[in-house]
């Protein structure tokens, strides 16, 4: 069995020490990858948003051209309905 010495210990010790540092280094990359992912994410969900608000006006839109028709129609005195 090989003797423990101090000189031994001191490799280990920076063995150990180097592999922190990498894996501090990827922990970083990770840090900064997720914020990416929430910075995409934010930019995703203004997007569907803003076509959801778009696609609202269209409805408000088409709600109201239908009123207006049905008003146009009925002063025409227009129907689909047949006549028996």
């Amino acid at each position: 069995m090989a003797a423990v010495t101090n000189e031994l210990m001191y490799e280990i010790l920076k063995s150990i020490q180097a592999r922190l540092a990498q894996v501090d280094g990827k922990i970083d990359e990770l840090k900064l990858e997720a914020q990416a992912s929430r910075t995409a994410q934010i930019a995703l969900r203004q997007e569907i948003t803003g076509v959801h608000q778009e696609l609202s006006g269209i409805h408000a839109t088409l709600v109201r051209h239908e009123g207006r028709l049905d008003r146009i129609e009925r002063r025409l005195e227009l129907s689909d309905v047949p006549t028996l």
